[in-house]
C-alpha cells in the first residue's frame, strides 16, 4: 500500500519537474526566439557597435568654443571621461544604484517591483533605459505590447552590456536623452542650462539635470522650479545615501537656490548667427559635391559633423556688441532726425514693393485673392510681433503699418580678417536674423562703394610711377569720352593743389579724378580683380567715386593687401570639416597672389594713415582714443544712402558698411548719414574692446617698411 502511495507521489514530483523544466525551456526557446527577431526586428552587431542617434554638427570657432549647432535634435556626443563625476554619481545613485553589479537586469531591482507593485522603485536598469532610448523609440502604449517591448530591453541590455563597458553605456545613455527645453543629450544640457562644459557641472547642477530626468516637463528648472528644487533634493538624498556625499555636505548643497544661466539653444540664437546660416548654405553645396564611403550622402542634421571655422569666439562678441551699441544709437538719431515725416517720401512704390515680397502677399495671391482683396487684408490690423532695440514688441498693427515701421530701420554689415593668414575672425551680417534675414556681409550682398574705393586708383597710380608727393591741381577734371562726364567735389569748392596723400585724406573727387583720367577704367578694373574684387564693373570713368555695387567680403580682403605687403589672401572661414569620430574630411586653403609690389603696398599704407590722423577717420583718434597705426577710408554714396568704413591695422583688416534696406531711406545729411559717422563707430568701438581683452593677447604692432623704399611717402 506505501509503495502505491510512494509511486503516486514519484509520479507527482516527475510531473512538476517535467513542468518546471518545460517551463523553464520554454522561457529559454522564448528569449531565443527573441532574439533571433521573430517577435519584430531586433538591432544586429553592426548596429550595437554603431548605435544610430542623430547627432547635431557642431561649428566650432578658433578658440575651440562650439558657437552654433545644425540639427534636427539638438544632440552632441560626449565621452564619459568628459563628464562631471557628481553628474556619474547622481545618476547611479538616482536611477540605478546596482548598476556596476548587473549584467543589464537587476533581478533583485525586478523582484521588489514585482512584490510591491513598483511602489519601491521600478526595475528599468541604466542599460534598459539606454535600450530604449536607442532601439526601441517611444514606450508602447498597451500594456501587452509594453510587455514585448520590455522583453525586447532585457535581451538588448544584455547585448549592449556584452558590447560595452560600464562607463561606456553610461556616457551613451547621458547623450541619448532628452533634457527638455530642446536640449538632447547631456552636452546639449548643460550649455542649455548652466551654460557649462558638462566637466565642470558642480554637485548641485548636475543633480538638477538628473532630476530632469523623471519629467521634462513637471520638473524642469524654467518651467516648474519649485519641483526641480524638491527633485534635485531628492536627488542629492540618494547621493548621501548611497555614500557618495556625506549627510552635511548634502544639507549643504540643498540651502542652495538652483543658480541658472539660462542660454536656450536655438539655429537663431547665440554667436553669429548671419554667418551660421551662410555657413549652412555652404556645408549644403559641400554635401552635394562629396560623398561618404559607402556612397550615400551626408547629412548635416544628423551625423555629427565637426566644422571648424575662423571666426573667434570672443572677437565674434566684441563685433556683435559693436553693432549693438552703435546701431541702437544711430537709430534713435534716425528716427529722431525723420520725427513726423515718411524718410521715403513721396516714394510709396516702396512699401508695394515691401508688400509683394512679403509671404502674406504670396500666400494670399496663390489663394487666389484679388488686388482689392489683398490691399484689404493688409490694411487690416492683426497681432504682430515688433523689432525694436528695446526688446521685441507685441501689438496690434495692419500688415503695412508694419512694413512702414519695418523700412525705416537702418541695417549693417561688419567682417574682420587676418590680412596674413586670410581667416575672418568676426562677421556680423545684420542687426538681428530674426527680424531681417538678409546677411549684408557675403559675398552676394553688394551696395554702392562710394570712397572707399578711391584707394584701389591710388594704388594704381603710385604703381605707374607717380610721386604721391607731387602737387595736383584741384580742379574739375572733364572725361570727353564719357559724355563730357565731369564730377564734382563735395563741397563744390576747388583751387590750388594737392598732394596725393591730402587729395585722399580730405576724399577730394578733382584729385581722384584726375588720377583716374591718367590711368584708365580698364587698368583699374585689372588691378582690383588681382587685389580680390568681383563684382561687375563698367569701364567707366565713375568707377573711381565708387559708383558700382560690391561687399563687405570683397573690400576688407582688398584693403588687406595693403597690410599683407602687397599679396592679396583671399579671406576664408573654414580650416577643415570632420566627422563624428574625428576623421578629417576636408580642408580648406586660402588662395594667394601677389598683387601689388610691397613698396606701393607701403606707399597705400601711409596714405591711408594719413585719413585717419589728418582726414575723414580723425575721430578714431578723437572719440575712440586708439592710438595705435591704422590706416583706413570712409566712404559715402549719392544721396548719404550708403556709409563706409575699411581700415586696416598691422594685426587685423576689417570694414564696416551701414543703410537701409531701400536706398531711398536714408539720413538727410552727410553729418549723419555720412561713413564717418554711421559706419566708422563700429570698427572704432570693436578695435577697442578687442585691444582691452587680454585673452586675446592683441598687442597693437607696426606696419613694418620694405627694405627698400623708393617711392616719396616724406611730404612735409
Amino acid at each position: 500500500m506505501a509503495s502505491k502511495k510512494q509511486a503516486g507521489f514519484g509520479k507527482y514530483i516527475w510531473a512538476f519537474w517535467l513542468v518546471f523544466a518545460s517551463g523553464i525551456l520554454a522561457v529559454v526557446v522564448f528569449f531565443f526566439a527573441i532574439s533571433q527577431g521573430f517577435f519584430g526586428e531586433l538591432p544586429t552587431f553592426e548596429d550595437l557597435e554603431n548605435p544610430k542617434s542623430s547627432l547635431a554638427s557642431e561649428v566650432i570657432s578658433s578658440d575651440g568654443v562650439v558657437f552654433g549647432k545644425y540639427y534636427i535634435q539638438n544632440r552632441s556626443f560626449t565621452k564619459y571621461e568628459e563628464l562631471s563625476p557628481y553628474l556619474i554619481e547622481a545618476l547611479v545613485a538616482t536611477e540605478d544604484a546596482r548598476f556596476e553589479k548587473h549584467s543589464g537586469i537587476d533581478v533583485r531591482g525586478l523582484m521588489r517591483a514585482i512584490v510591491f507593485m513598483g511602489q519601491k522603485g521600478g526595475a528599468s536598469t541604466v542599460t534598459q533605459q539606454l535600450a530604449l532610448n536607442l532601439f526601441s523609440g517611444q514606450r508602447a502604449s498597451s500594456k501587452p505590447e509594453r510587455i514585448m517591448q520590455k522583453l525586447k530591453e532585457w535581451v538588448i541590455s544584455i547585448r549592449l552590456e556584452q558590447r560595452y563597458t560600464k562607463p561606456e553605456i553610461l556616457a551613451m545613455y547621458l547623450n541619448t536623452v532628452d533634457f527638455g527645453y530642446n536640449s538632447f543629450g547631456i552636452k546639449s544640457a548643460a550649455r542649455t542650462y548652466f551654460n557649462k562644459d558638462v566637466k565642470n557641472l558642480n554637485i548641485q547642477e548636475s543633480a538638477v539635470l538628473v532630476g530632469v530626468l523623471k519629467g521634462i516637463t513637471l520638473y524642469s528648472p524654467v518651467r516648474n522650479p519649485e519641483r526641480s528644487l524638491n527633485r534635485r533634493n531628492t536627488v542629492i538624498g540618494q547621493m548621501v545615501k548611497y555614500g557618495y556625499l556625506d549627510e552635511a555636505a548634502g544639507d549643504s548643497v540643498k540651502a542652495l537656490p538652483i543658480a541658472l544661466n539660462l542660454r536656450p539653444q536655438s539655429h537663431s540664437a547665440g554667436l553669429a548667427t548671419y554667418f551660421r546660416e551662410y555657413l549652412r548654405m555652404e556645408m549644403n553645396q559641400w554635401i552635394e559635391n562629396n560623398r561618404k564611403p559607402d556612397g550615400s550622402k551626408y547629412n548635416l542634421y544628423k551625423d555629427g559633423l565637426k566644422i571648424y571655422t575662423t571666426l573667434d569666439s570672443r572677437m565674434q562678441e566684441h563685433a556683435e556688441e559693436a553693432m549693438r551699441v552703435h546701431m541702437k544709437a544711430l537709430q534713435e538719431t534716425f528716427f529722431a532726425h525723420w520725427k513726423g515725416r515718411d524718410p521715403w517720401g513721396s516714394q510709396t512704390d516702396i512699401l508695394k514693393m515691401g508688400m509683394k515680397r512679403s509671404d502674406r502677399y504670396r500666400s494670399l495671391r496663390s489663394e487666389g485673392y484679388s488686388d482689392e482683396e489683398i490691399e484689404a487684408v493688409f490694411n487690416t490690423p492683426v497681432d504682430t510681433r515688433l523689432f525694436s532695440w528695446n526688446g521685441w514688441i507685441d501689438t496690434l498693427i495692419s500688415p503695412m503699418d508694419s512694413i512702414k515701421y519695418a523700412k525705416r530701420f537702418l541695417h549693417t554689415g561688419f567682417m574682420a580678417m587676418e590680412p596674413q593668414t586670410g581667416h575672418v575672425k568676426a562677421w556680423v551680417g545684420g542687426i538681428d536674423i530674426d527680424f531681417s534675414q538678409y546677411d549684408h556681409v557675403n559675398l552676394s550682398a553688394k551696395r554702392q562703394a562710394g570712397s572707399t574705393f578711391k584707394p584701389l586708383v591710388y594704388t594704381l597710380a603710385i604703381d605707374n610711377g607717380f610721386d604721391p608727393c607731387a602737387r595736383i591741381p584741384n580742379q574739375p577734371v572733364t572725361f570727353e569720352q564719357f559724355q563730357n562726364w565731369t564730377p564734382k567735389n563735395y563741397d563744390g569748392k576747388n583751387g590750388g593743389s594737392l598732394t596725393m596723400f591730402q587729395g585722399l585724406a580730405a576724399s577730394i573727387n578733382n584729385i581722384v579724378a584726375y588720377l583716374m583720367k591718367q590711368v584708365g577704367p580698364e587698368a583699374v578694373i585689372e588691378l582690383s580683380r588681382n587685389m580680390g574684387i568681383t563684382s561687375h564693373m563698367d569701364p567707366f570713368p565713375s568707377l573711381c567715386l565708387g559708383s558700382f555695387d560690391m561687399s563687405v567680403y570683397e573690400m576688407v580682403g582688398a584693403y588687406a593687401t595693403y597690410a599683407n605687403k602687397g599679396v592679396w589672401t583671399q579671406p576664408v572661414y573654414l580650416t577643415r570639416i570632420e566627422d563624428k569620430n574625428g576623421n578629417v574630411l576636408a580642408e580648406f586653403y586660402p588662395e594667394t597672389r601677389e598683387a601689388l609690389s610691397e613698396e606701393t603696398a607701403y606707399a597705400m599704407v601711409k596714405l591711408l594713415q594719413g585719413v585717419v590722423d589728418k582726414g575723414t577717420a580723425r575721430r578714431l583718434r578723437t572719440r575712440y582714443s586708439l592710438t595705435n597705426e591704422i590706416g583706413g577710408k570712409t566712404g559715402t554714396t549719392q544721396n548719404n544712402s550708403d556709409g563706409w568704413f575699411i581700415g586696416i591695422t598691422p594685426e587685423l583688416a576689417a570694414g564696416a558698411w551701414v543703410g537701409a534696406d531701400d536706398r531711398a531711406v536714408r539720413f538727410r545729411t552727410t553729418a549723419l548719414g555720412g561713413g564717418a559717422n554711421s559706419a566708422l563707430p563700429i570698427w572704432g568701438e570693436f578695435f577697442k574692446r578687442v585691444y582691452a581683452d587680454q585673452r586675446l593677447g592683441l598687442k597693437p604692432g607696426a606696419f613694418e617698411a620694405p627694405a627698400q623704399m623708393s617711392i616719396a611717402i616724406n611730404c612735409d
